[in-house]
């Protein structure tokens, strides 16, 4: 069963801030695909540095590699935030995660916050290793 993430209307979604460690596989609607830095991650979505911007509300594949497994969900792009030297910081939403990925992407936030609560650096997400595609 598909998981459609809501953002919840007063409360915003806990975001944990991974640097440039993380590698995400996009794919385009038209088929393309290339990489980007997954800067943010949060169970509504995510921030991502990328070489080019990419159109606000494309829809697009997303995938990366978390210590729980695969994450691999559809999103829709947002407006570009920052332009920055190499790239620019592109936000994104996701519009839909299959029950799974969803639960793997969660218990690695919730593995992150733990960790973090306890002063302890986390590995709950794979360093520079892309995602099924």
């Amino acid at each position: 069963m598909t998981h459609f993430p809501q953002p919840h209307p007063t409360r915003r979604a806990s975001r944990v801030q991974l640097g440039d460690s993380v590698l995400a596989a996009i794919r385009l609607e038209d088929g393309r695909r290339t990489k980007a830095n997954l800067q943010t991650i949060s169970v509504t979505g995510g921030l991502l540095r990328i070489a080019q911007s990419l159109a606000q509300g494309d829809f697009v594949e997303v995938a990366f590699q978390t210590q729980s497994g695969p994450v691999h969900g559809m999103a829709e792009v947002l407006s570009p935030m920052r332009n920055m030297p190499d790239g620019v910081l592109q936000p994104f939403r996701f519009v839909a995660l299959e029950d799974d990925d969803h639960r793997r992407l969660r218990s690695s936030l919730d593995h992150v916050a733990m960790r973090n609560s306890l002063g302890m650096k986390s590995g709950a997400f794979t360093t520079n290793r892309s995602g099924p595609f």
